[in-house]
């Protein structure tokens, strides 16, 4: 989908602030901007709709009853250990007949990157798109992180799953938000809406447990909607099939956790098979490569999920990992599961029954379980398998035969392409009624 921009303006560096480590996360910095917000670009209400039309997107998003500026911020933020550091992203502004509104404030995490150098801050992203066509082309105020260790973020790695620093970049990127707004005469109403799709359902699903339990005077958090997120990060390491995709979300939680704890291996050939333990470290995210180059290119295997899976780890570290209840990294994902806790805004968990990545039965499902077993009411989950289906399936059903192309093309594509629009459509109508 080819975007054509009304203007654009480039970025331009600051030079003191970006170094990680220069000293404790004063909460006075935390969300302060770090450069000038630049307006990078308009999508007009006219390019949305002939967007979303010729991607097929449009029964779902409806058309754009707004412009939409795409804005790019540059913030300070907190690394896993409270040091200073910063993180980039994008504020999606309604324009054109929205302008002079006040409007509520949609803060959504982005799905797993492989790609270091990507930047949600321009609107020929396929996700920013679908973020402008859902919410900010019908009204929403939008600001969506980069996360740590991506774009312009100064941070050494990306603490991948972790989810205090996750709450860290989204808490922060809603206070840039605001902060940008003022500057560019923006008027926010002060509602807050929670989304985030796969890596960012888990992401935006920790920053509202954060700002509830934290920051609960400063933002005024009115309902959360996580989509596809892995919210039962330890129980999905008993598996014993692997999931789509396995060769590159295991390795990156597996090295992230690493990093952050420093107890899940002690030298990369306890835990990785040759060659990848000689640079799994230093892979993702990557400066150059894609998912698809990944494998090409012979960083990573190819095959099913299980024979990446046996090709990628040491079969001593996967059997420690599911059958020792003291292992290092089975440990660190429970403290990264987001069980035991009540939301307290109106709360979504959405995703696909057929979801072969993050499957709903291993995380949405224990999640809601855990908040039903409390007696929470405010907590609902949303199935979007059926819209799936009858949109992208064999005559409106999931192929069954597991050797056919389309059986390939329909489960490769679910988790990555079929399922993130309906369950957007499932956020917004949460949204629309709570704005």
């Amino acid at each position: 989908m080819k975007i054509e921009f009304k203007h654009a303006a480039g970025m331009t560096l600051a030079s003191a602030f970006l170094l990680a480590g220069c000293g404790g996360g004063n909460s006075d910095d935390r969300g302060s901007l770090i450069e000038t917000p630049q307006i990078l670009g308009t999508l007009t209400a006219a390019q949305v709709d002939s967007g979303t039309a010729s991607s097929g997107l449009q029964p779902i998003s409806g058309k754009a009853k707004c412009d939409v500026q795409v804005v790019g911020l540059n913030y300070a933020t907190v690394g896993v250990n409270n040091e200073k550091t910063n993180a980039s992203g994008v504020l999606l502004v309604p324009a054109g007949a929205c302008a002079n509104a006040s409007y509520p404030l949609v803060a959504y995490a982005k799905g797993t990157d492989v790609q270091k150098p990507r930047t949600l801050a321009s609107a020929s992203d396929p996700e920013t798109f679908l973020l402008a066509a859902m919410y900010a082309a019908q009204g929403y105020a939008v600001v969506a992180t980069d996360y740590l260790g991506y774009a312009k973020s100064g941070y050494s790695y990306h603490p991948y799953l972790h989810a205090e620093s996750e709450a860290s970049s989204v808490i922060d990127s809603i206070r840039a938000a605001r902060k940008a707004a003022g500057s560019q005469n923006v008027n926010l109403s002060g509602k807050v809406m929670l989304t985030g799709y796969s890596q960012g359902g888990h992401s935006s699903f920790a920053a509202q447990r954060a700002i509830e339990r934290d920051n609960a005077n400063e933002i005024n958090v009115v309902a959360g909607a996580h989509l596809a997120g892995p919210y039962n990060l330890s129980g999905s390491l008993k598996l014993t099939q692997a999931i789509a995709g396995y060769q590159f979300f295991v390795p990156f939680l597996v090295t992230s956790y690493q990093k952050v704890y420093g107890n899940v291996y002690t030298s990369t050939s306890q835990a990785y098979k040759a060659p990848y333990a000689d640079y799994i470290e230093s892979l993702l995210p990557n400066p150059t490569l894609t998912y698809t180059t990944l494998v090409t290119s012979g960083k990573l295997p190819g095959g099913t999920p299980n024979e990446a899976r046996d090709a990628v780890f040491q079969s001593a570290f996967l059997t420690d990992v599911q059958t020792n209840a003291n292992n290092g990294f089975y440990l660190d994902a429970k403290k990264n599961d987001l069980l035991g806790w009540n939301p307290k805004a109106r709360t979504i968990l959405c995703g696909g029954a057929g979801d072969p990545t993050v499957s709903p039965a291993v995380h949405r499902d224990v999640a809601q379980a855990d908040f039903n077993s409390r007696g929470l009411t405010n907590v609902s989950s949303v199935d979007v398998d059926a819209q799936v289906q009858a949109a992208f399936g064999v005559a409106g059903k999931a192929p069954t035969d597991p050797t056919s192309a389309a059986f390939a093309t329909y489960y490769g594509s679910y988790h990555g392409t079929y399922e993130p629009p309906f369950c957007h459509q499932a956020a917004r109508a949460l949204f629309d009624k709570l704005k």
